[in-house]
Order: C-alpha cells, then structure tokens, then sequence
C-alpha cells in the first residue's frame, strides 16, 4: 500500500466531497426537474465512488489515506441525502430507516476506529450483508431523490419499501460486526470468553 495523499483515486474521491455542496443547491433549486438532477449528481457520485476503487488498483495507488477518505466521502454524501429526504417528506416513516442508517454508520465507524487503536480492525471487515444494504440504500435515495414528495406515487412507495429492508440489514450488519468484535471487547475489559484462558488469568493471580 503506498503512502501517498496526492493520487488520481484519492482526487476523485476528494470531487466526490466537493459535489456535496452542488448536491444540496440542486435539491433546493425552483425548478421540477431539481429531483432529477440531485438523482444524477448522486449517481455521478457513486460512479467515482467505483472509479477510484478501480484507478487505486490498475494503477498502483492505493493508500491509507485514501482508504480512510473514501468511507468517509460515501458517508457524507448518503447522510447529507438522508436529512434532505427527511426534511422533503417531514414524515416519521421517513425518519424512522434515516435515523437507523444514520445511527449505525456513526457507531460502526467509531467502533472500527476502536479496533484499529487496539490492532484488531482486520476482525470487522464489510460483510456481504453490508454490500447488499448499501446496493439497496442507493437504489431507494436515488428513486425517492428523483421523485416529487408524495407518498401516493407508485416509485415514492418502492422507494420507502427499499429504504426500510435496507434500514433491516443495517441492523443485521451492525449486530455481525458486534459479534465479530465481541471477543476484543471483553477482551478490553478484562473479560474473556475462553475458558482455558480464564483459568490461565486465575493461577497467575
């Protein structure tokens, strides 16, 4: 993994951050077709979003800093259309799978810091449950983004459906990451969950 910061992936990843600001202009803008185009400018995002992960490897250029960079321009950019939708629908069962997403993306995200302080972020990688939830998450932002903010509408309704199974999964991966860093937790706190060990623990006592 090579060290540097200044990289053709990592300046795509840094556009995907600065298109965050367009994104909301967009949103905003007096027009009927402000929906499609924050739905495009989303789009474009996650096309970066594939198109750094593929330049960092055919050329060489993965790094740390962009490894840690690139979750958190996604983060920004799904958070940032979450509260617009939110706002847009003023509805608690908009609020409900926004909050919960929102929720586990700031808890996971501390909690892989955690274990890269202590030397075990390899025990919380992505999961395929976590790919799945985030196919499904874009999917039903760029449907609600693209749409007028009526819940009678056919696509409104595929796209609350979509938001909800994905705020399911969020969970479900959240409860697999937690499960995977439960021995390092207890671990932490002086626990342990090997028996043989705890015995080991109390003869040196």
């Amino acid at each position: 993994m090579s060290g540097k910061i200044i990289s053709i992936p990592n300046g795509f990843t840094a556009a995907r951050i600065l298109l965050i600001p367009c994104f909301v202009i967009a949103f905003y803008m007096p027009t009927e077709h402000a929906g499609v185009i924050t739905a495009g400018i989303f789009c474009l995002a996650g096309f970066t979003d594939w198109l750094d992960g593929f330049l960092a490897r055919a050329l060489n250029q993965t790094s740390r800093f962009g490894a840690f960079l690139d979750p958190v321009a996604d983060k920004l950019i799904v958070a940032v259309a979450l509260v617009l939708l939110v706002g847009e629908y003023g509805k608690f069962w908009m609020t409900i799978p926004a909050a919960i997403i929102v929720s586990r993306e700031i808890a996971i995200s501390a909690l892989r810091e955690w274990m890269a302080e202590i030397g075990k972020r390899t025990k919380v990688s992505v999961s395929y449950i976590g790919k799945i939830k985030t196919f499904l998450q874009i999917i039903s932002i760029i449907i609600l983004l693209s749409q007028p903010a009526e819940w009678h509408l056919p696509w409104v309704k595929v796209g609350v459906f979509l938001m909800y199974i994905s705020a399911v999964l969020t969970l479900w991966s959240m409860a697999s990451y937690m499960r995977a860093a439960w021995d390092a937790i207890l671990e932490e706190a002086g626990m342990t969950t090997d028996p043989k060990a705890k015995d080991l623990e109390l003869e040196r006592e």
